[in-house]
């Protein structure tokens, strides 16, 4: 089936849930309005519909070759990326200075989540350039900068993030790769890195290596890491390519999904390589990098979920077996079994709930730079720091559930490859997976940001949901209890975790902490367009946005106190299981 931008949902959440409005007339977006918001999303969809989704199904059947040393790219792959990048695609949001558009954030994620829902194998390309353009903008020279900066954001060059090795994954404190000096300002890089996302491809002249390794006099542990930059072919000073660097891919993941993505392992040896901000504080230079993907990777998350509820819909919409359970009708469409549209209303309702609150999110990062009241921006990075971990974890989770349930709808057909059911499936496992698993995204919110600046993230959080539950009178009043049922487990739930903070109790509780208050908040988001679209001219649309409101109240919102239990649980069960207990050999 083939895929459409969900236009008018990705603006009534822009505008209606996320309030991307208020970025209008600061300083930092003089120009920006909602005719804007709409001639960006449409070429968005252009470039999505016309030139990227019909070569997903090719590309996974084909994927990425490594061979001679060489990896390639699956065909049409090359001739779109010189699309994407010379419709500007890429530089979207970036500064103006180095050649960017300074769009928000916010509607450059919007854009994103296009990209993924066609293709999600080639939005991951961008999506790592984009996050290494943070890094250095952040923690670069000014003379990595000029030389770096517009060649990525024009697209003309590519970035990747080297982090992973054979015997560090999650715990980077046991990274070897090492950063011998040159004695000339620059280091040559030695060492392997697994796991690198289109390390080597064959879509742009030149990658450059965002890459985590040790000096000579590095002390242990994390507090030992650098970062470091190093293009797969030498660079001078103006941009011009020389020969290749010591950096080479040595071969390519073969993947559950993703296949046309060349996850590489990396070889460097005696690469030419800068030293990107101070020595040894790599590790904070580096989550700069690894925090902007990680919002960018729940939109792929609610971008893969798009994709497969437009297809799952469709199939209910064709495919005739049985009777309507409302006509009794014989030949009806599967549609009309009242399972199947349980299904495709939960698989809807989850993805309007992951979509706003990955917008949302976006919107503080902007408000974070631009507002012009110190207190607001203060505000609002701890609106952005809170629900980083949440957007990424819940919004991949959802991806893989409406993925799931994208199979279930088209029954034993989706358990074969030729629909094309099975591939999105396949292609959303990975996203729980990467830029830090959910179970460490759970970790980071229950032992670092429920507890920051007092707890006041979450008091505002709490406040604000509140305020919504408060508004929901009249035609939505049936929305308030449980709305307000959810906010009290999460104020709840909170306050426990942080008394316990550190302890195994709290690391047993976060994840079904982050998944509980997922739920809440993403209640709290419709709830939120219900109320919106109430007080605009109505039509169907707008009346749904009540209607699926009410559906994810029953359905999501109204079981998530129940988790709490699971949330204030302890870790005394956990501690006393063994492998025996679980019936291991």
């Amino acid at each position: 089936m083939t895929y459409r931008a969900p236009l008018r949902d990705l603006a009534f959440t822009l505008i209606e849930v996320a309030e991307v409005e208020r970025l209008a007339g600061t300083a930092a977006f003089p120009d920006f309005d909602r005719e804007t918001v709409e001639a960006v999303l449409q070429g968005a969809a252009d470039l999505a519909e016309n030139v990227l989704a019909p070569l997903n199904r090719s590309g996974d059947r084909e994927g990425a070759v490594y061979e001679n040393g060489r990896v390639t790219t699956p065909a049409g792959f090359p001739e779109a990326y010189r699309a994407f990048a010379e419709g500007g695609w890429n530089s979207l949001a970036a500064d103006p200075a180095y050649g960017g558009q300074g769009l928000p954030r916010a509607l450059e994620q919007a854009v994103f989540e296009t990209i993924h829902a066609a293709n999600m194998a080639f939005g991951l390309c961008p999506m790592l350039t984009q996050s290494a353009i943070e890094a250095l903008h952040a923690h670069g020279t000014a003379a990595q900068k000029a030389l770096y900066l517009p060649r990525l954001i024009s697209g003309e060059w590519t970035g990747t993030m080297n982090l992973t090795e054979p015997q560090a994954g999650t715990d980077l404190a046991a990274i070897r790769s090492r950063a011998e000096p040159n004695g000339d300002g620059s280091y040559g890089l030695h060492g392997q890195k697994i796991f690198i996302t289109w390390g080597d491809h064959d879509c742009a002249p030149n990658i450059v290596h965002f890459v985590l390794a040790r000096l000579p006099d590095a002390p242990e542990g994390t507090k030992g890491i650098s970062l470091f930059l190093a293009p797969k072919r030498l660079t001078a000073e103006d941009g011009t390519l020389g020969g290749l660097n010591g950096v080479r891919p040595a071969g390519i993941e073969h993947k559950l999904g993703i296949n046309a993505s060349p996850t590489c392992v990396m070889v460097f040896e005696g690469a030419r390589a800068e030293l990107v901000g101070e020595p040894h504080q790599g590790l904070a230079a580096m989550f700069t990098m690894m925090n902007a993907a990680r919002l960018g990777v729940g939109v792929e998350g609610v971008g893969i979920a798009e994709r497969a509820y437009q297809q799952a819909l469709g199939y209910a919409r064709e495919r005739r077996q049985g009777r309507s359970a409302w006509t009794g009708q014989p030949g009806a469409p599967i549609f009309d079994h009242p399972d199947v549209r349980r299904m495709l209303s939960l698989m809807k309702a989850k993805i309007e709930a992951a979509r706003a609150m990955c917008l949302v999110t976006a919107v503080a990062a902007d408000l974070a730079r631009v507002a012009e009241d110190e207190a607001e921006r203060e505000r609002a990075q701890r609106r952005q720091d809170l629900l980083v971990p949440i957007a990424k974890a819940w919004s991949t989770d959802v991806g893989v559930e409406v993925a799931s349930l994208g199979v279930q709808v088209h029954g034993g057909m989706g358990f074969i490859e030729e629909t094309g059911a099975a591939q999105h499936y396949r292609d959303a496992r990975i996203a729980p997976i990467y830029e830090g698993t959910n179970g460490v995204q759970a970790m980071d919110l229950a032992g670092r940001k429920l507890a920051m600046n007092g707890g006041l993230a979450v008091t505002e959080l709490v406040s604000d949901m509140r305020v919504t539950a408060n508004a929901l009178n009249r035609e939505l009043s049936d929305l308030q209890n449980p709305l307000m049922d959810g906010v009290a487990a999460v104020e709840e739930g909170a306050r426990w975790l942080v008394e316990r903070r550190g302890t195994p109790d709290a690391l047993a509780g976060a994840a079904p902490f982050l998944q509980m208050a997922g739920d809440v908040i993403g209640g709290w988001l419709l709830a939120k367009g219900a109320l919106a679209a109430r007080n605009v001219a109505e039509d169907d649309y707008l009346r749904s946005k009540g209607w699926l409101a009410r559906f994810y109240a029953d359905h999501v919102l109204s079981p998530a106190p129940a988790r709490l239990s699971a949330v204030t649980a302890g870790a005394e069960e956990l501690y006393a299981l063994t492998p025996e207990l679980l019936g291991a050999a």
